[in-house]
């Protein structure tokens, strides 16, 4: 049996960005977060599989809580999975971050980036 925990869409506001002017003003990051679980029987117990409340979590630990601006999207979901792969249930994870408000030199485009883990 394969098991997919997904938080989708979930919409932080940030200072992070490549250039130093996007430090300066909050823009909106979209994160969808696809996690497979180990082939296991999950037996109704939270402890053996991955809370959803814990992708928002580790989204807010490594974006929000960011001591530092974060200059790519790569980096922000290497840090993502860092955090949720520490989770033994976690088998592979997926990662969408969507930048819509990215400085493009013409408008129309949803920048994004999308990183596979597998344990």
């Amino acid at each position: 049996m394969i098991v997919t925990v997904a938080l989708e869409n979930y919409t932080v506001m940030a200072k992070h960005g490549y250039y130093d002017f996007e430090h300066e003003t909050e823009q909106p990051f979209n994160f969808s977060v696809w996690a497979t679980i180990m082939d296991h029987s999950i037996a109704g117990k939270l402890v053996n599989t991955l809370n959803y409340a814990d992708i928002q979590i580790a989204i807010d630990a490594e974006i929000i809580d960011a001591e530092e601006p974060i200059g790519l999207m790569e980096t922000m979901a290497e840090r993502i999975i860092l955090n949720l792969s520490k989770n033994e249930m976690v088998a592979k994870l997926k990662i969408r971050i969507e930048k819509p408000q990215a400085p493009l030199p013409h408008p129309g485009g949803l920048p994004l980036i999308e990183m596979e883990w597998i344990r």
